[in-house]
């Protein structure tokens, strides 16, 4: 089983650089579960994408246009949004800030490596 085990807390989990202004950290994980946090510059982007997992979100900070299944809304702090599996989706950072995601089952490309060869995932 991939854990980050029952706590963890932010100082104890580096930010990793994801690149076009985005920075991810882990927040905590099982098998059937992941959380962690995204820090967007302004204008950086999400692409739009597709992943089997049922994703939410939160909006901690920041103005972002998400766009889901070709439907956007500009959301600020405290507003959030949910995405099923194999829907289209990506945000733009209208101005900097941070969201919460998380995701059902988890994602193996987003585990530190040594859980992912645990998990018999492959080095992304």
């Amino acid at each position: 089983m991939a854990t980050s085990g029952s706590f963890l807390t932010s100082d104890e989990v580096s930010w990793k650089d994801t690149g076009e202004g985005r920075r991810m950290q882990m927040l905590c994980y099982r098998d059937d579960l992941m959380m962690l946090r995204w820090s967007f510059e302004k204008g950086a982007v999400g692409a739009p994408h597709r992943h089997p997992h049922t994703q939410a979100a939160y909006i901690e900070s920041g103005v972002f246009d998400v766009t889901i299944d070709g439907e956007t809304k500009r959301l600020g702090p405290g507003s959030s949004y949910v995405v099923a599996g194999n829907v289209l989706h990506g945000a733009v950072c209208i101005e900097a800030g941070t969201m919460v995601d998380s995701f059902t089952p988890h994602r193996e490309d987003y585990l530190p490596q040594s859980d992912r060869q645990a998990a018999g995932g492959t080095d992304v």
